[in-house]
């Protein structure tokens, strides 16, 4: 009789310093780094090396609704060039040959020219200090996790049945959607809606909440605003009844306002951004002694989980966001949790200091307390702000709207700071370094920046906590005296 031939086991443990279970941003970022400073790691990934696209694919799509929005606003300079013609093929081509430019960053080769083992396979725990990668077992000074979150699937009757996009399976489509029903009034929604409806989709927006419920709500007035204007119908606060795919389309139905019928709101596909789960079901972390919740692992300040020896970074963790366009955030715990394995140096996971952006039209980029938490936070604080159209620069670009606010405490210490309009992402740059060294807005203010930039509306916002000054007539007869002295 012949028998099957029995699997053959590799009964020597791996004792590496670091173990990073899963391969998305922040795993290689960490895993790498620690290899460069001379540290043995591990890295354990059951799919594929780089994670989600979900934030690739969405700049590379943003980038080409805005080059479609400068032809169709080019007539305000003297430029007659028309409303585009939209090839979405050539579009997703765009798309895939960035993903593609970025792939051999996330190798296996790569990772082995640094220094990474790197074993594929589901990773579980077996107990508190080791972890099973197929045959592989894996004994490590220090574990860190980050299998990230994935798209989660609303719990709306009839949502089970309807067929969805997300960020990613966006790149799948071989044409541009006909009429996009987006649901979630979240940053990764707004933007995706305003990128489909200016490469030539019709797009309507649902969400339960108010259009970026977190950020500040002149800020958000704003981009309600811009939606409009391209036409995008927005279902805010809405309360959804049900999905139904009639002949395998999808129709929203929502409940009426003050005793009106229901509302059916029909479209050809479906695109579900906000909402995320943690990717922890099959890590068997009870095992490990590690504790977690619907919003992921459970970790303190210094991200590390109730087993000591084990961190969790990134959306699978209970303190981030999950959201795929935090991967700066990730990025950041991957530093800090290193820090701590490697030097022992004490860490701490502030949310303030982490920037958020919406990469929409205009750009809303933030970052600290918004005007709501600073007047829970502190007795006496201060608003400065300044508009876009007070700058050449953004009049001579027809980029007027959007403004700068800046929160700060009695002292001048700076709270927060909200930017929207066109450069916000890269403009919030000294804010934060502001918040994280608890710099003063006068600091700000003294800095000498380049004439006829953008850069001079943050400027601009910080000096105008000498306005005040102006107005006292101390320094009036302060001047008047010293003006008798030539």
């Amino acid at each position: 009789m012949t028998g099957s031939p029995a699997t053959a086991f590799n009964t020597t443990p791996l004792t590496p310093d670091i173990c990073v279970i899963g391969g998305g941003a922040a795993g290689l970022s960490l895993a790498t780094a620690a290899a460069l400073f001379g540290g043995s790691v591990v890295l354990a990934e059951r799919d594929r090396l780089g994670g989600g696209k979900d934030a690739v694919i969405s700049r590379a799509l943003i980038a080409a609704s805005a080059r479609a929005r400068l032809l169709q606003h080019a007539g305000l300079f003297g430029i007659a060039a028309g409303e585009p013609e939209v090839d979405f093929a050539k579009v997703q081509a765009h798309i895939a040959g960035v993903v593609a430019a970025l792939a051999p960053n996330e190798t296996v080769e790569r990772l082995a020219a640094l220094g990474v083992n790197v074993i594929k396979g589901e990773a579980r725990f077996r107990d508190r200090n080791t972890v099973q990668v197929g045959d592989r077992e894996i004994k490590a000074r220090r574990f860190v996790i980050a299998t990230g979150s994935r798209p989660a699937t609303p719990p709306i009757p009839g949502m089970d049945k309807a067929p969805f996009l997300t960020s990613e399976t966006l790149l799948t489509l071989n044409r541009r959607p006909e009429r996009l029903i987006v649901l979630g009034c979240g940053s990764e929604g707004v933007e995706l809606a305003q990128a489909m409806r200016r490469l030539g989709s019709s797009v309507t927006i649902v969400g339960a909440e108010d259009l970026l419920p977190d950020e500040d709500p002149e800020a958000a007035l704003l981009i309600r605003r811009a939606l409009l204007r391209d036409g995008i119908a927005l279902h805010e606060r809405a309360k959804i009844l049900r999905v139904e795919t009639p002949r395998n389309r999808v129709r929203f139905v929502l409940a009426g306002t003050k005793g009106e019928a229901e509302l059916a709101l029909d479209g050809t596909h479906l695109l579900v951004t906000g909402e995320r789960q943690p990717k922890i079901a099959a890590l068997d972390l009870e095992l490990a002694g590690i504790a977690s919740d619907a919003k992921g692992i459970i970790v303190d300040k210094g991200l590390r989980t109730a087993n000591r020896r084990v961190f969790a970074i990134g959306g699978c963790a209970s303190e981030v966001p999950h959201s795929s366009h935090l991967g700066h955030a990730a990025n950041h715990q991957a530093s800090l949790v290193l820090r701590n394995i490697l030097f022992r140096l004490p860490v701490n996971a502030n949310a303030a200091a982490l920037p958020r952006v919406t990469s929409c039209d205009p750009e809303l980029a933030s970052i600290g307390l918004s005007e709501e938490q600073a007047r829970k936070a502190a007795r006496d604080i201060r608003i400065l702000r300044w508009p876009y159209a007070e700058s050449d620069k953004a009049q001579a670009e027809r980029q007027t709207e959007g403004f700068v606010k800046l929160i700060t405490d009695g002292k001048g210490r700076v709270l927060g700071t909200t930017i929207i309009g066109t450069k916000a992402a890269e403009l919030i740059a000294p804010w934060c370094l502001a918040i994280e060294k608890g710099l003063n807005v006068k600091d700000i203010a003294g800095l000498v920046l380049p004439s006829s930039s953008l850069s001079e509306i943050s400027k601009r916002a910080a000096l105008s906590v000498y306005s005040p000054l102006a107005s006292r007539p101390g320094i009036r007869r302060l001047v008047g005296f010293l003006r008798r002295f030539g």
